[in-house]
């Protein structure tokens, strides 16, 4: 393990303490918000009002020192509010472009759900290609660029489904839940003089982000390993209990992200341990289950035990 690894573990850690000063108990969901930025991998929080969503990504933010900016998703928000908008300007006689919020490192789309789908559609080549076309030219966005989204998911007054192809594009999906009773009271005493947020100090800078991300790409993985990765993907697909399966840019999103989750533990190699702990948070929102199996009982939890049980876990992984 050389100094420079060594050197990033330890502001990995720093990063983790300060999102964990802010978002007590969650340590779980912090390593996971982390492998998804090491790995370049947008994420969607899925969960109910008052959870931290919005306040976990706004640490980030200020841990790596990146540009922030916030959507805060409704009908009335045109895709023009998000890619930015050409503006004639009488002066110079000549049309000049106003960048959107995308132009940042960490975007924020609150309540995602809550814009229309054609706004929504907007994010696609943002979240793909890093880029925003607007009046045929193309606009290459800061790096990183991640996109943190929220939803709702007991709201459905004035919400709007993402459609497949979107969801696929987020490399994954979790919830945060409610903190347990000791925590909640802890929060009471953390907060009792302004919140932590506001005092948070910058861990790394943006651009030791980006080497990081280049470094990640480096960690190995086990021919074995990659086998792994592929059967429990193919598995999903042929599952009786699935309708849909998950996507080979499924496969491709679980296998940089158990790199990225590697490399916040500490690893320079994958083991399988990694694979199985981000199954259910990269493949289950690209799962659709046989409405006949939701009526039965059937959860994607009980589906990915099935797929465990039928796929051969590597013993020896050469590092």
């Amino acid at each position: 393990m050389d100094a420079l690894f060594s050197e990033d573990v330890r502001l990995l850690k720093g990063i983790q303490a300060n999102l964990s000063s802010c978002i007590l108990g969650k340590e779980k969901e912090i390593e996971l918000l982390l492998t998804a930025m090491l790995a370049g991998g947008h994420v969607l929080l899925e969960d109910v009002p008052g959870t931290g969503k919005t306040l976990l990504i706004k640490a980030l933010a200020r841990s790596i020192n990146g540009q922030f900016r916030r959507i805060q998703c409704n009908p009335d928000l045109l895709p023009t509010d998000i890619t930015g908008v050409s503006i004639f300007h009488p002066k110079e006689e000549e049309f000049i472009f106003r960048p959107g919020p995308v132009q940042t490192n960490i975007l924020l789309a609150d309540e995602i759900n809550r814009a229309t789908t054609k706004t929504q559609s907007a994010l696609l080549e943002a979240m793909e290609e890093r880029a925003v076309t607007v009046d045929g030219v193309a606009y290459h966005l800061p790096t990183p660029f991640l996109l943190m989204a929220t939803q709702n998911p007991i709201d459905f007054e004035g919400t709007y489904v993402l459609p497949e192809a979107q969801l696929d594009r987020f490399m994954m999906k979790f919830s945060l839940g409610y903190p347990d009773h000791d925590t909640e009271k802890r929060m009471l005493f953390a907060q009792a003089g302004g919140h932590p947020v506001d005092t948070l100090q910058p861990v790394v800078e943006v651009q030791r982000v980006l080497e990081m991300q280049k470094r990640v790409r480096e960690v190995h993985v086990d021919d074995a390993v990659a086998d792994y990765v592929v059967s429990l993907t193919r598995k999903t697909r042929e599952h009786t209990s699935v309708l849909l399966g998950a996507s080979p840019r499924a496969t491709l999103s679980l296998m940089q992200a158990a790199k990225a989750y590697a490399y916040v533990q500490g690893r320079d190699y994958v083991i399988p341990d990694d694979i199985k702990t981000l199954v259910p948070s990269v493949l289950g929102h690209r799962m659709i289950l046989h409405s006949e199996a939701r009526i039965e009982g059937t959860t994607l939890d009980t589906v990915f035990e099935s797929i465990y049980s039928q796929v051969r876990v590597p013993i020896r992984i050469e590092k």
